[in-house]
């Protein structure tokens, strides 16, 4: 190859990659979404599950939260269970199904996640984002717990049919 063959090759691939940039950024605009992480946090032998109760919305929910840019779900979820439950996994999160958050938004997706192995050091104490957050049998949970946790639980731990909405 010559080096003006080369230089042409070179400028195509420039090309290409700006023009890949240029349709990123477009469909980034004009699709955006959004993508969480939920847990589920679970005490096999006292058959436990740990929810929390936010500062800004009703209700016991999930441990959980957004992926960040550049982040991957993993480290979200290893992220968000350290922020809302001062809880650390100790062994790979199992991923067990991925939903449709229509009521957050056309665009929402939710993975949700299984965690059998954790530690926690020190139960998590209130701030400014979680007012109450703990483990709670399966047998006796929050009466406020959301319909869509119970649900979550309800096919993680049971293995009722998952909805694709969340």
């Amino acid at each position: 190859m010559t080096i003006s063959e080369r230089e042409t090759q070179q400028g195509k691939s420039a090309w290409a990659r700006l023009r890949s940039n240029i349709f990123h950024f477009y469909f980034l605009l004009r699709r955006p979404m959004t993508l969480g992480v939920r847990g589920l946090v679970y005490d096999r032998a006292e058959n436990a599950v740990f929810l929390i109760r936010h500062t800004y919305v009703p209700g016991w929910q999930l441990p959980g939260g957004g992926v960040e840019t550049s982040e991957i779900m993993a480290d979200a979820l290893a992220r968000e269970l350290v922020e809302e439950g001062n809880i650390e996994i100790t062994a790979p999160a199992v991923l067990k199904s991925l939903h449709f958050n229509r009521q957050a938004s056309r665009r929402d997706h939710v993975a949700m996640y299984l965690i059998e192995s954790y530690r926690q050091t020190s139960p998590k104490q209130p701030d400014y984002e979680i007012a109450e957050a703990g483990f709670f049998k399966r047998d006796a949970l929050p009466s406020e717990t959301t319909p869509a946790t119970l649900r979550r639980i309800a096919e993680v731990l049971d293995g009722t049919e998952v909805s694709p909405y969340w």
